[in-house]
């Protein structure tokens, strides 16, 4: 089938390579040449703006970074909308604010566009080897049309109701792995201020309740001060700033997501804006003035 896939960056890339593994034909496109020729070295053809995209493929794919980015290439001068036909099917796989993908998708409607907002989680390492999981909004009828293309990405893709229901279920696991990072960061620094070490207690304890994927993936991390990006801390910002809004509007409580989010926000201020939010654990460490590591 041929797909169109605009969005190239750290999860884009490997979700297209993915795409052509499966043996689908590709048109990319991106705002930074050097993301569109890395996928066109992989098979994907290169395609100059969203709007010649939309005008080759029928089924297009966004992954961008927020609300704006993809307002400005759905519904902005030579986006999706401007190229596409009736019963173009758009699938927005971007983490954005549910009321946004409403807002699109009306917009989307009145060219006779279908959409489903469907993001992901796992980051980069599970994009590279094709196992994210994916939550979808949107008529189910869409959402089983397309869903083996989501398969050909993910190890998982599950309808979660209405458009905007993908995004709010992903605010959801966002709040869950940010306050999980959190309560680990918190617990690691009391081993370690008391004097025991923190990948002993990692060994004893990860097998319990108190176990999860989250400590799996970033103990290892924070033991050994490696904060190289797989999810950035001010994408998981852009997150909280979208949960808080909804919750806001929705008339939900968000005390420990507003907490977490100051302490991201210190991190922002002190320039690990960049680092992987495992990286919470460095505020424990700045005002402790104590290394959770060996």
């Amino acid at each position: 089938m041929k797909i169109g896939f605009i969005g190239l960056g750290i999860m884009g890339k490997p979700m297209v390579k993915n795409l052509l593994k499966a043996g689908h034909e590709v048109v990319a496109y991106d705002v930074v040449k050097e993301n569109i020729d890395n996928v066109a070295a992989a098979g994907a053809k290169a395609a100059a703006s969203s709007r010649e995209v939309a005008k080759e493929c029928k089924l297009i794919v966004t992954m961008l970074p927020n609300s704006p980015h993809v307002k400005t290439v759905v519904l902005g001068e030579n986006g999706i909308l401007e190229g596409a036909g009736e019963g173009t099917v758009l699938v927005d796989m971007s983490s954005i604010a549910p009321l946004v993908s409403q807002e699109i998708c009306r917009a989307c409607a009145k060219k006779g566009v279908k959409m489903i907002d469907a993001p992901v989680s796992g980051g980069e390492p599970k994009a590279i080897d094709g196992t994210l999981s994916i939550m979808a909004g949107g008529e189910k009828a869409v959402f089983d049309e397309v869903y083996d293309i989501l398969m050909a990405m993910g190890a998982s893709a599950v309808y979660c109701g209405d458009i905007g229901a993908g995004n709010t279920t992903k605010l959801a696991n966002q709040v869950i792995v940010v306050l999980n990072i959190a309560a680990v960061s918190e617990a690691f620094m009391l081993s370690t201020k008391a004097g025991v070490d923190p990948i002993r207690v990692f060994e004893a304890i990860k097998g319990g309740l108190a176990g999860s994927t989250v400590m799996n993936a970033k103990v290892p991390m924070i033991t050994k001060g490696d904060f190289n990006p797989g999810f950035k801390i001010d994408l998981h910002i852009k997150d909280l700033n979208n949960a808080l809004e909804t919750g806001h509007e929705a008339g939900a409580p968000l005390p420990l997501t507003s907490l977490v989010m100051e302490m991201l926000q210190t991190l922002h201020a002190d320039g690990h804006g960049q680092a992987d939010h495992s990286g919470i654990a460095m505020y424990y460490e700045k005002i402790t003035g104590t290394k959770i590591r060996k």
